[in-house]
């Protein structure tokens, strides 16, 4: 199910600090390797220029006047953004990094860290924004062939992906097991579904975006 569009995204770097000499001396770093570079100065100014669309990552100081690293993470999380997070910390920061990570930062570097380590970093943070796309591409199908289901094809894929045989799921439903054939042969076709284990893996997969699994 890979999606080239979403492999071939540009993606850009948001580096959101309050200290101007530090966002600039990124920036030049960042574009010096090939990067896109995006530098707000404030949380707040990041919240109001980004909708949610563009792929990337972000590089975020945690103490910012106003609103704080903590806090934007905070509404990444509310607006189901899915821009990985890298925490960059002065040396009193740790605490509040250790929280930063605990709301799903991928990483936190103290001030002064190494250039290199910081780019690796990057590139794990854009390589897993790459992934999370693809993986939303891929289940914003699913469901959208789930949808076109019919209330009996969902009965009878719920039993066909529970291990129930055809003859069984035919019992359960008063019908004839070749009608059941029939069934599954078109949740099949309609999920896009090359074999059982594909089909019992794409409503996982439902499932756990329901929360209806843990």
């Amino acid at each position: 199910m890979n999606d080239p569009k979403v492999m071939k995204e540009r993606q850009t770097v948001f580096v959101v600090d309050d200290d101007e000499a530090a966002r600039e001396s990124l920036r030049w770093l960042l574009e010096s390797v090939g990067h896109h570079v995006n530098c707000p100065a404030s949380a707040r100014e990041f919240l109001e220029s980004y909708d949610g669309s563009e792929p990337g990552c972000l590089v975020l100081d945690v103490r910012m006047p106003g609103m704080s690293g903590l806090e934007l993470q905070n509404h990444l999380i509310e607006r189901g953004w899915c821009l990985p997070v890298i925490v960059v910390t002065g040396h009193g920061d740790v605490p509040m990094a250790v929280r930063a990570m605990k709301a799903g930062a991928i990483d936190f570097l103290q001030k002064p860290y190494n250039d290199q380590t910081l780019l690796d970093r990057i590139q794990q943070a854009l390589e897993l924004c790459s992934q999370r796309r693809q993986n939303r591409s891929e289940l914003a199908l699913i469901r959208a062939n789930h949808d076109h289901l019919t209330q009996r094809e969902r009965e009878v894929a719920e039993r066909v992906v529970a291990g129930k045989a055809n003859k069984v799921i035919a019992i359960e439903l008063g019908l004839s097991p070749k009608t059941i054939e029939v069934y599954r042969a078109n949740v099949m076709f309609k999920m896009q579904a090359h074999s059982l284990s594909e089909l019992v893996q794409m409503w996982m997969r439902l499932h756990v975006e329901a929360g209806e699994l843990s």
